[in-house]
């Protein structure tokens, strides 16, 4: 795991100017990789690349990036992991070429070097990468298939700029002041920003499943991977055999590293899952981080003790209190990339395992999304039902506009504002998963950005290749949620303090396997398929009713920060805001303080 960043001009311009701003950003990225550092700027001085270096993989300076081939033809930065780096590397030495590394950079390097773009379709891992073509003069850029790594850029007339974070390309002066007014909309309506919009107008973000060529100051975008469900016709014995033979896979190829790999343990059921398929991997001597608070609802550090010892681990518990909350924030707001509702749990976790000496960790995020563990696949179906039954009613457009404005709760005025457009799932799902009704999201976009924000309704942005209901709600949360907000944030606050994050069921062959099962099977209440296939999950666990990974936030920043969230209440288009719409912008208000 590492930091990256680039600048690729069309024509020679300010030198020393360029120099610079790679260098802050490069600076701005040291968090990301810690253990080393390396600058490079091509013969013809158009192009330069950057490098933070997290050491997991071949832990000499042969690691050091930006890495180039013998010839000096092409140049990678690189940030993530490959999984089947090792395949891979087999494949290449047949056929007679020889590594001077250990490091899955080095095969990404070769491998393009024999095959180009279509190299991404043979990748499996986490990975935002460049590679530079000194003779066909043209850069290459590629996202992994599911956005667990991030990568954002800047496009001017003359010149491409990326890196890993948006603060990095703030740092260096490249992208101007200017907010976005659609996609501020956006994180008011959902709580986080969705791809390929950032808060910021001039920068993108290269969407998951993507590549990007320049060449000549042109870009040319293509996607190489997207969700598909395509069920076959299989029983129950044979899902749960498919789903616990994928699982495996998946869990023993996250384990690929030169260094200890920890496991973040919840007490839920796919943080235990991870844990004790590690161990049915061949894993052993393990060591688990968990949280536990003061607020007996929302502790589930009890049930992870019990499950470590069960399993045998060396478990390891930060008790968390409104005081050790107060202590961190700070850090946590400074850290914040582009503001979210969530986040502040990953990173202090983060920072506990890496204090424990931990350089990286598995998390059990993906499993909800991929198992139906949300209460979404339950009842977002039955409101989009409800909804094409109400909308064709005579004057229901108008009576759904009344009541989104004064209902008393958000949740029914966000509800209510279906009817005022034709029904579909994603609107639906929108709904479920809001913060704000898309008037009062436009009204406060509009406050922040001094200017007028359309308020008609946003085209779907997710394309769902199922029929069925709960295929299209697992596609809208890995595609929305999981993407834009989980993978987002854990990205960022678990390399604020320098820790790799890997997410094993957040893997595109364990994605590609199970989305054969039908969503009947698949997607039973309980997440029913994953504890079957999971059977050392304890009772403990499985039987537990799901309360997610959460703080009491409200009650730990009453005191110290009560008054910023009075002032916040006091400006809300809404009369009784809830701690989430509160939240949302604390958040953002804290991020405007930086830009």
């Amino acid at each position: 795991m590492c930091g990256i960043a680039g600048i690729l001009t069309h024509r020679q311009a300010g030198e020393a100017r360029l120099d610079e701003a790679l260098a802050k950003m490069q600076e701005a990225l040291r968090r990301r990789g810690p253990d080393d550092a390396g600058l490079w700027h091509s013969k013809c001085k158009r192009v330069r690349l950057a490098h933070t270096r997290l050491a997991i993989l071949d832990l000499t300076p042969a690691g050091h990036q930006p890495m180039l081939t013998a010839d000096g033809r092409h140049c990678i930065v690189f940030n993530g992991e490959i999984y089947n780096f090792m395949e891979l590397r087999a494949e290449l030495e047949r056929g007679g070429v020889v590594f001077q590394t250990r490091t899955d950079t080095e095969v990404l390097l070769r491998l393009y070097e024999r095959d180009g773009s279509a190299m991404v379709e043979r990748l499996r891992g986490m990975f935002a990468l460049a590679v530079w073509d000194a003779q066909e003069q043209r850069a290459f850029l590629a996202r992994d298939p599911l956005g667990i790594k991030p990568l954002y850029y800047v496009q001017q007339e003359c010149m491409l700029a990326f890196a890993s974070e948006v603060r990095a390309l703030q740092k260096a002066g490249l992208t101007g002041h200017e907010l976005d007014g659609g996609a501020l909309r956006r994180y008011f309506e959902s709580g986080s920003v969705a791809e390929p919009q950032t808060l910021l107008k001039n920068v993108r973000s290269l969407p998951a499943g993507h590549t990007l060529t320049w060449a000549g100051g042109h870009t040319e975008m293509r996607p190489f991977w997207r969700f598909r469900f395509d069920a076959a016709d299989m029983g129950a014995e044979a899902a749960v055999s498919l789903t616990r033979d994928a699982l495996l896979d998946s869990v023993r190829h996250h384990f690929v590293s030169d260094v200890p790999v920890g496991v973040f343990l919840s007490g839920g059921i796919d943080s235990t899952a991870v844990l004790a398929l590690s161990i049915a991997a061949g894993q052993r001597d393990l060591e688990t981080f968990s949280i536990g608070v003061d607020d007996a609802g929302l502790d589930e550090s009890s049930a992870a003790a019990r499950t470590a010892a069960h399993f045998g681990t060396r478990h390891h518990e930060l008790r968390l209190d409104a005081a050790a909350m107060s202590a961190s924030f700070p850090a946590f707001l400074a850290s914040v990339d582009q503001p979210s509702i969530d986040g502040f749990n990953t990173f202090t976790v983060a920072a506990f395992a890496r204090a424990q000496g931990m350089k990286v960790v598995l998390s059990g995020l993906g499993g909800d999304e991929l198992f139906g563990g949300y209460p979404s696949f339950q009842r977002v179906p039955r409101l989009a039902r409800l909804v094409r039954r109400l909308h064709p009613v005579p004057g229901m457009p108008l009576c759904g506009a009344l009541l989104e404005r004064w209902l008393p709760r958000a949740p029914w005025r966000r509800a209510a504002g279906l009817l005022r457009h034709p029904p579909s799932m994603t609107r639906a799902w929108r709904a479920f998963r809001g913060v704000f009704t898309a008037p009062e999201a436009c009204a406060l976009a509009a406050r922040y950005t001094g200017g007028a924000v359309e308020t008609g309704p946003k085209p779907d942005d997710v394309e769902i290749s199922s029929a069925d209901e709960r295929d299209q709600i697992s596609a809208l949360e890995l595609g929305l949620y999981m993407r834009n907000q989980l993978l987002k944030d854990s990205d960022v606050m678990s390399m604020a303090h320098g820790l790799e994050l890997r997410v094993p069921l957040v893997d595109r062959c364990l994605f590609e396997a199970v989305a054969r099962i039908p969503a009947a099977l698949r997607l039973q209440p309980g997440k029913r398929l994953l504890v079957d296939a999971v059977p050392e999950i304890p009772r403990w666990i499985s039987q537990a009713p799901k309360r997610g990974f959460l703080f009491p936030y409200e009650k730990w920043l009453a005191s110290e920060w009560g008054g910023a969230f009075q002032e916040v209440a006091a400006r809300l288009p809404v009369a009784t805001p809830s701690w989430y719409q509160l939240w949302s912008v604390f958040m953002l208000e804290r991020w405007l303080e930086r830009v």
